[in-house]
């Protein structure tokens, strides 16, 4: 996607959500930019509105007062009614994005996940918190999604950061052509490289893809210097027993030697993300307790320890 703009042609992207003030995702104070559009199904994933690239309408049921405004406006006729009458969305027809029913709405119950920005507008609002980064060493994350679903403007946008002296980072899934990470890479300070699970056969089972590529592109980052720190999503019975903790650290030993290799960083199950599933009527099919006790990942990080490898516990 490109626009216009005061006679030079502006690439777009279409990004889901802006978080400022974010420490968690990467050094210092940062603003986390999410795109929309991602190759793998986690099973947990929190951002269920940045898995599809297209525009989607997220419904708020228990708000709703079925007055019907949005119904009289939506061009696509996606909002209909049903005996009630009560107001449904319907999921078959595609939203074109033109938020009149989100404006209309009176008690806010309807939001159009996925907006069209340029890299100009997005610079704008990065630079809005620039002296928070420079008095934290903080800066601009890049997520999603999958970012690299995107490539030519999350390289874009990252090379105007840098020239601007704005650390940049990006959270990647790996699971990308190399051509389109390496070109991202390139203008990153740091990687957050994730591996979900380091057999391919569940890999697939828990994400719907094999982890090949994804270790192949984590290798290919390392060996050519770039910045990389590991994130390992922990699920309870999904990816946390000893035979892969111990099958992810033998595969991670040989970096320990490199500069680039930052670390490890842990990120514990929860459940943030839970009721953007209803408002999109999907299901989330983690029905059980998945999260840990302190003392369970103090464990799991006392067996990265024994390997000598650095790692840190996030918790949100």
């Amino acid at each position: 996607m490109s626009t216009e703009m005061s006679g030079v042609l502006e690439r777009k992207a279409r990004i889901f959500n802006v978080q400022k003030y974010s420490i968690y995702d990467g050094p210092g104070i940062r603003t986390l930019i999410f795109f929309k559009g991602c190759p793998l199904r986690c099973k947990w994933c929190s951002n269920p509105e940045g898995l599809e690239r297209k525009y989607q309408v997220m419904f708020m049921e228990d708000l709703c007062i079925h007055c019907g405004k949005c119904i009289s406006v939506c061009p696509e006729k996606i909002h209909y009614w049903m005996e009630g009458p009560r107001h449904k969305v319907n999921r078959k027809i595609d939203c074109r994005g033109c938020r009149r029913c989100e404006s209309v709405c009176p008690r806010k119950a309807l939001s159009i996940a996925g907006m069209d920005k340029t890299v100009s507008e997005v610079l704008k609002i990065i630079q809005q918190d620039a002296l928070f980064y420079l008095s934290s060493g903080g800066g601009v994350t890049l997520g999603g999604g999958e970012v690299t679903s995107q490539p030519e403007f999350a390289a874009n946008l990252l090379m105007e950061c840098q020239q601007m002296g704005i650390h940049t980072a990006i959270e990647t899934c790996g699971y990308a052509k190399p051509d389109a990470l390496l070109m991202v890479a390139r203008f990153t300070d740091l990687i957050l490289f994730d591996i979900k699970n380091i057999d391919s056969d569940h890999h697939y089972e828990l994400t719907g893809v094999r982890n090949e590529r994804i270790l192949d592109n984590l290798t290919e980052l390392i060996n050519r210097g770039f910045n990389v720190k590991i994130r390992m999503p922990l699920i309870r019975s999904m990816n946390d027993s000893a035979d892969t903790l111990h099958r992810t650290m033998e595969f991670l030993l040989p970096f320990k030697t490199f500069k680039n290799f930052r670390g490890i960083d842990l990120l514990p199950y929860h459940k943030l993300g839970i009721n953007k599933y209803k408002q999109l009527d999907l299901k989330y099919t983690i029905t059980e307790d998945l999260s840990f006790k302190a003392e369970e990942l103090d464990r799991i990080a006392e067996v990265i320890k024994d390997y000598n490898l650095n790692v840190n516990i996030v918790k949100h």
